[in-house]
């Protein structure tokens, strides 16, 4: 499969969505959420987010709904464009706010760091909270080892990354969004020991980081420690791989084709001060 790029000079893109016929995205570093034509033409700021926009989801109503990571917040985008406070979770998050799913109610289940990352803490696992319509917050799992990248299946069935412990877990869904049926959906190795970064980090097999899923129901997960994207069947075998020869954090799918946010890394202060990170599109076959 080849590759082209879709949208360059970014810092650090994550959290692609296909919504309504366009490609939205955060881009960590310059603080925006744009969207974009699949073409890469028609290039969209849709909100500036200073603390730093990561998950992306929509409410029934169409408006948007935003991570704002670093005061652990989520943010709610109004008809008229203004940014209001959706959540705020900071009384409950112990990290930077994740990634995100939204249901079709409007629920929103958002996982967060664990620990202090970029300042060089020791790992700790982080809880998965859902934020219902009217905002409220409540804790619907723990013990994850960095709750990532999350999908909803056409079966109900919510699936989450553990960026760090080699592993995608499943939960049923329950009619009134609560979180049953703990499992693993997909093992790529053991869950790492201690709780040094390093070492943990030393231990991880496959670290999925986005993912998304596709029209036949397949799971891809960007694989950040490999290099590639990893598409997983309804069972959580790895079914096919892609390897575009860059590092990947994220990936979409829209209108039969695979979008990815690559960088040359995640570290913050590289990724702050130039602009190397790029979207690129993959046609599915």
């Amino acid at each position: 499969m080849t590759s082209t790029t879709v949208v360059p000079d970014l810092h650090f893109a994550e959290s692609p969505r296909w919504h309504e016929g366009r490609l939205w995205f955060s881009d960590f570093f310059s603080g925006q959420v744009a969207s974009v034509l699949p073409s890469g033409s028609d290039l969209r700021i849709e909100a500036s987010v200073p603390a730093q926009p990561s998950g992306l989801g929509w409410l029934p109503d169409g408006r948007l709904l935003i991570v704002s990571m670093r005061d652990r917040r989520i943010l709610r985008r109004e008809t008229d464009g203004t940014l209001v406070v959706h959540a705020d979770l900071s009384g409950h998050a112990t990290g930077h706010l994740n990634d995100m799913v939204v249901d079709a109610s409007g629920r929103a289940y958002v996982g967060n760091f664990g620990f202090d990352m970029a300042g060089g803490g020791d790992f700790a696992p982080a809880s998965l909270h859902r934020v219902d319509p009217d905002g409220s917050v409540v804790e619907v799992a723990s013990e994850l080892w960095f709750p990532n990248g999350s999908v909803i299946t056409a079966a109900g069935v919510l699936l989450v990354n553990e960026t760090f412990g080699n592993r995608v877990s499943a939960f049923d869904l329950t009619p009134s969004g609560d979180l049953t049926n703990r499992r693993t959906w997909a093992s790529f190795g053991p869950v790492p020991s201690g709780l040094d970064f390093a070492e943990v980090l030393n231990q991880v097999v496959i670290a999925p980081d986005g993912s998304c899923l596709d029209g036949d129901g397949n799971l891809w997960i960007a694989d950040a420690g490999g290099n590639r994207l990893l598409r997983l069947t309804a069972t959580g075998e790895i079914g096919g791989e892609v390897s575009p020869g860059t590092p990947v954090f994220a990936c979409a799918v829209g209108d039969g084709t695979l979008f990815a946010c690559t960088a040359p890394d995640f570290h913050e202060q590289p990724r702050k001060a130039v602009r190397e990170g790029r979207i690129i599109a993959i046609d599915l076959p």
